[in-house]
């Protein structure tokens, strides 16, 4: 493979894609140039089907705009759009206590709170971006203010609602890893302003650790050669469907973030932690081989949904669907893979997810990617968004690949 004409040539596209297709379609059609924030229900043209809002995706598309602006063009549109999203958020989005909702109407009057505290996170990345692009230290200090609210709302019990009756206990990984990305990108921020302080390198630092430290001793299930979704509080297998449920996509994204972090950690061998670049980036590859393995479909190609570490049919109505974000998350993921090791198979590996994805997502008449597809590559509904689906997976893995591939020419 000649490397550098291959980098090189997805640069330019991630390029194009994002800045000729995806970024525009939404700037177009989700903006809400009159209450602020994004739409995100919109239908294969881009109408807009429903004007509920989704609170995740003010924080997703306020980070993704800036993602762009700060890496890829300095467009004042995508700027603006950025903070009108975190306006509407820091207008309309937050509870009394503290703690976000899940929806919103397109006026910002309140309709559903959810256990989570994903909202959170999303607004505190999109604050700590718009703050490198602009300079602007109290945003960052607004999202790390987020961040230790979120660490208070999962460490205070009771705080936030079961999710099962009580006495019946478990962990989950989608929170465990979103910690990391969320610390990764709000210190960064503070890297880049030049904001010194012990007390924000140790809140940061100290959950990145933890979180690496739980991935490795609780949710790494060698027995089942998986990381698993859910287990108990000790880490203890739960031998019910929800206890053997793996997620590829999930597991892959984890991957790519820990390959960041153990980068990360190469450059700055001044940081404490309680586990060593080069252990991090063994964890990573062996959750990146694993979760391929499970989810690649060796008869249609790309990556399914769920599967049950052992065997047993998957209960989720969508488990061998074809959704867009497991896609990207192991397009990052390869060329990351590829920038950890230089061994050549993660670029073959690239290449074959990409050219699935890219003969089955992208709507080449009305712009966008479709979201959800049959096992066969088929589409199985044509909305470009929802609740679930708008601005975040696909250009953020435009973003970040085309930065990635212009990392790896230049070395």
């Amino acid at each position: 493979m000649d490397t550098q004409t291959y980098l090189r040539g997805w640069a330019a596209r991630y390029h194009d894609d994002l800045t000729q297709d995806i970024l525009p379609f939404w700037l177009e059609y989700g903006l809400d140039k009159v209450n602020g924030g994004v739409y995100t229900c919109l239908d294969r043209e881009g109408c807009i089907y429903d004007t509920t809002k989704s609170v995740w995706f003010q924080g997703r598309f306020g980070f993704t705009c800036a993602y762009a602006y700060n890496n890829v063009e300095k467009n004042p549109d995508y700027l603006a759009a950025s903070r009108s999203c975190i306006d509407f958020i820091e207008a309309h989005c937050a509870d009394a206590d503290g703690h976000m909702y899940f929806e919103v109407t397109a006026e910002g009057a309140p309709l559903r709170k959810r256990r989570y505290v994903f909202s959170e996170g999303f607004a505190a990345i999109a604050m700590s971006e718009y703050a490198i692009a602009t300079g602007e230290r109290a945003w960052a200090e607004k999202s790390l203010a987020i961040f230790q609210r979120m660490q208070k709302m999962l460490g205070t019990p009771g705080y936030l609602p079961a999710k099962y009756e009580p006495g019946v206990e478990m962990i989950g990984h989608s929170i465990t890893m979103i910690l990391i990305n969320v610390g990764a990108r709000i210190r960064d921020a503070f890297e880049r302003l030049g904001i010194d302080g012990a007390e924000w390198m140790a809140t940061l630092n100290g959950q990145i650790d933890d979180s690496i430290v739980a991935l490795r001793d609780k949710f790494l299930h060698p027995e089942f050669e998986c990381l698993l979704e859910t287990v108990a509080p000790d880490g203890s297998f739960i031998d019910t469907q929800i206890g053997r449920t793996i997620n590829p996509g999930h597991c892959i994204e984890t991957a790519w973030f820990l390959l960041e972090e153990a980068r990360y950690r190469e450059k700055k061998p001044a940081v404490t932690a309680t586990v060593s670049p080069d252990e991090i980036r063994r964890l990573a590859l062996t959750i990146f081989e694993w979760s391929w393995a499970w989810g690649w479909d060796k008869e249609y190609g790309g990556l399914i949904n769920f599967r049950d570490c052992k065997g047993w049919p998957s209960q989720d109505y969508s488990q061998d669907m074809k959704f867009w974000w497991p896609q990207c998350e192991a397009i990052i993921c390869c060329l990351c893979a590829y920038q950890a090791t230089g061994d050549e198979r993660y670029l073959v590996r690239h290449r074959e997810v990409s050219d699935w994805t890219y003969g089955h997502f992208p709507d080449h008449e009305c712009g966008e990617w479709y979201g959800y597809l049959h096992r066969d590559g088929t589409v199985a509904q044509p909305a470009k968004g929802n609740i679930f689906k708008g601005p975040f997976h696909i250009p953020r893995m435009m973003t970040r690949c085309y930065m990635l591939c212009n990392e790896l020419v230049k070395q």
